[in-house]
């Protein structure tokens, strides 16, 4: 699946992924390849991006995310730096 990380300021992520981690603001929630189309309103957390050979972490400050015909599009108000 395409994933995208946005914020107001700038693209922070774009690439193929194999399933992503959110936190959802009623838990961490995962979107897999082919998930069914969803929009989610997000908390401030982790974002765990799972490739074919590696792993990447994002921490956001709230958000958005929509997953439709294999695209995920994440709208983070921020980006933490850690």
């Amino acid at each position: 699946m395409t994933l995208e990380i946005l914020t107001p300021d700038k693209k922070v992520f774009e690439g193929e992924a194999t399933s992503v981690t959110l936190p959802g603001t009623l838990g961490f929630f995962e979107i897999l390849s082919h998930h069914a189309p969803i929009i989610s309103t997000l908390q401030d957390g982790k974002v765990v991006v799972r490739g074919s050979s590696k792993e990447e972490v994002f921490y956001i400050k709230g958000g958005v995310v929509e997953a439709l015909n294999n695209v995920v599009t994440v709208l983070a108000e921020g980006i933490e730096q850690r």
